[in-house]
Parts: C-alpha cells; structure tokens; sequence
C-alpha cells in the first residue's frame, strides 16, 4: 500500500478533470456529472459533547436531475450498483468530498468518508485515494473511514484490508452498528476506531424504556473493548438527553447540525450542547433527589432490621417492617464468604405466587454470592446500609436494588441484603 502521507500547507494541485467550481449559499464548491446526476457534497457536523465543537464532519452525497430536482443519494448508488458502476461512483464521491473538505479550511477536524466495504480490499481504489491526499495535502490521519453495513463476502479479506489502511494512519469507523450485518462479530474481526450506533437504536431508547436502560451498558460495553461511541440520527432534546445519559464520545445528528455546504457555528454548537449540558445536569441532580427520597423508608427499616439482628432476633421477625412496605422484595442473609445462610425471607403471598414461575431458583440457601457488588461494598465499609445501582434480579429477572449491611451476629460477621423492585419512576 502507498506510503502515508504527512498533511503539509503545500498549495493543492487542480482538481481532477471534470470538477467544476460553483457557489452555493455564497460558499465555493466542487460539483461533477455522473451519467444525468449533478453532485456535490454536504458536510453534517460530528460533535464531541465533552469539547462542546465539532471534532469532524461527514461528507454526504448531495444530487440533482437534469431538471436540477433534488434525488436522494441512495437512489443515485442503488443505479450505480445495477450498471456495475458503484465502485466508480464511490471513488468519485470520495475525490468530491476530499476536494470541498479541503475547501472548507478545518484545520483540526477529522473528514468521515462512507466506503462500500470491497472499496477497502481494491488495491486501485486505494492508489486513487492516496493520490487524492497527496495532491491536497491532506494527512490519512484526518480521514476517518466509515465501513458501511453491508454484507462482506469475505470477511477475513475486509478485515485485513481494513488493518492496512489503519496502519497508513487512517481512522476505521463500523457504521450502523446495530442494524443489518453490523454485529458484536464485526466488532472483534474489525477492530474499529469509532463505532457508530445506528439510529434504529436510539429511536428504540428514546420509545421503549428498556431500551433506555439497555444503551448505556451498550456503549460501557464498546468502551470497555477500546472503541470510542458515536451516537447518529439525534434529532430530539429527548435523544440528545439520552446520548449523554449512556455516556457517547460523539453525537451526530439534526439537533446539534444539519448538513450544509460550510463549517459548523462554534459559538451556537457550543451553547447548544452547554444549555443540554446543565440540563442533564438539573434532571440528573432532580432524579437522585426523588430516588433518595422513595428510598429513605426501606433504608430506615432496613438499619432497623440490621440492629435487631444484630441484638439477636431472629431473621423472619426482623424483616417484617422492611418486607411489608410495597415494593420490597426479600431479605436474605450472608455469611463472611457471600454463602447464603437460610432461604429468601418472603412474606406475602402475592410475592411467592409470582416467584413460582423460576421455581428453579427459589431455594437460594447456600447459594454464593459473592461477586455481587452489594456484598463487596458491604465487606469492605461494615455498619453502615450500602445502596446498590439498579440491576437484574436473578431471582425474578426484574429490575431490583439491593441494600446490604455487614454487621456481627453474636462472634460472626455476617451480611444482611434486602431487594427493592425497582421500575424508574417518570418525574411528577
């Protein structure tokens, strides 16, 4: 593969035959003809919502008929790809979106490219895009290229395309992930840069509380596997909220910047995403608040029931106050290694009948626990109620917290857990 390039400010060379300078909205910019189509670029802002600005921009294909109507850009690649010309139209589309970037004048901000997946294994198409960096004077390692989802042929080839142009300085974004053929799998045999969360996936949040609940541990589980998140397709204040919620390096979408011909506004970027900023702020401050408070009656029957095991009672006498408030589950006790000393305490009918249906887990006494978060934390500050995040319970496969508090009954130290349901309840 062509050596990589280092950007320098070397005046660019012309453009290649066939791009004509045009402006629109009074910016300059590059347009060529393919087959009846006029096209030209758009440049949609990427935003790091921890920097507050724009940290890249994609290029997106704009066309026009012969009757200059607007056409949609797949329209355009899906006639491409029925005459055996989309390889073409991807090179060409990639030389129109180097060549406005270029004149767009970023001088930080990474150029996202969508590549048809065999564009990464042609070795020509490789030399064209090299060619084109070099007579810009464009550095690889301001091209992020997005892997679009689409079915590979050969997996193992793409992936090792796909290392060749990393190792030529270039960024590797998997598009879409979440939809189609963009799995987990292509993750591992990838090995992205950046992983882009298909819109489907943020609309299924912003509509389905599950969903809400699942995302963030979708993006902890990219970050964990080194890959930084990009969140696309936010058009709502309620799907930024949700983008910040997960914790996403970058968003992208219609709230924060459309695609235009220009630069994105620094100073409206920044104070869109400081005013969503310290709105999450109150919302996060104001749910922690209402969630202290609906939690202050179990944690004060809880630390009763601690001390009244602790004086002797037995188990089954201490949790009643606990166990009958509405939404408590069960308490159980530990031993200092996390074996459960005893059944599940469980007093009313209607929690047993329900619990019937994972009768296979109903008899937990002696069951280990100790790789739950509520015993560690328990273990390692005794005497005061520990207050777990909202996780699923084994018991019922339900959201539930967990209070714990290590305390000593007579010579031994032991653990007393007590399980909430627990079902985020919306703001009044």
């Amino acid at each position: 593969m062509v050596t990589a390039l280092q950007e320098t400010s070397a005046i660019p060379a012309p453009p290649p035959a066939g791009f004509e300078l045009s402006v629109t909205s009074g910016l300059q910019r590059y347009a060529v003809q393919f087959n009846e189509f006029a096209l030209t670029s758009a440049f949609q802002p990427i935003f790091s919502v921890s920097h507050m600005r724009a940290v890249g921009y994609e290029g997106l294909l704009r066309a026009h008929d012969a009757l200059d109507r607007p056409v949609p850009a797949l329209d355009v690649f899906g006639e491409a790809a029925r005459h055996g010309e989309l390889h073409h139209l991807d090179r060409l589309a990639q030389a129109l979106h180097l060549e406005n970037f270029k004149m767009l004048g970023a001088e930080r901000e990474w150029l996202f490219l969508n590549v048809h997946p065999g564009a990464l294994t042609d070795p020509y198409h490789a030399a064209v895009l090299f060619a084109n960096l070099k007579r810009l004077a464009l550095s690889p390692r301001r091209i992020v290229l997005e892997v679009l989802e689409q079915r590979a042929e050969d997996l193992d080839k793409l992936a090792e395309g796909v290392r060749q142009f990393r190792e030529e300085g270039f960024l590797i974004a998997l598009d879409d992930f979440g939809a189609g053929h963009s799995n987990i799998e292509r993750i591992w045999q990838l090995n992205p840069d950046i992983v882009k969360l298909d819109r489907i996936v943020l609309s299924h949040a912003a509509h389905r509380t599950e969903m809400a609940t699942i995302l963030p541990g979708l993006v902890s589980l990219l970050h964990e596997a080194g890959k930084l998140v990009l969140i696309e397709g936010i058009e709502t204040e309620h799907e930024a909220q949700l983008a910040l919620a997960c914790d996403a390096d970058f968003v992208q979408g219609y709230f924060f910047g459309r695609p235009n011909p220009g630069l994105a506004d620094g100073t409206q970027a920044s104070a869109c995403i400081g005013e969503l900023t310290e709105r999450y702020r109150v919302q996060t401050e104001a749910r922690e608040r209402r969630n202290a408070s609906r939690l202050a009656p179990y944690v004060r029957a809880f630390e009763r029931a601690a001390e009244r095991l602790a004086a002797g009672e037995p188990l089954d006498e201490v949790c009643w106050n606990f166990l009958g408030l509405d939404h408590a589950a069960r308490c159980f006790l530990l031993d200092a290694n996390g074996r459960q000393a005893g059944s599940n305490i469980v007093l009313r009918a209607d929690r047993a009948a329900r619990e019937t249906r994972f009768s296979p887990l109903a008899d937990a006494q002696g069951a280990n626990w100790l790789r739950r978060p509520y015993f560690r934390a328990a273990i390692e500050a005794p005497e005061r109620v520990h207050v777990t995040r909202p996780y699923l319970s084994i018991n019922e496969a339900m959201p539930c917290v967990t209070l714990s508090v290590a305390t000593r009954v007579g010579s031994q130290l032991c653990v007393l857990c007590g399980d909430i349901d627990w079902v985020e309840e919306a703001p009044a």
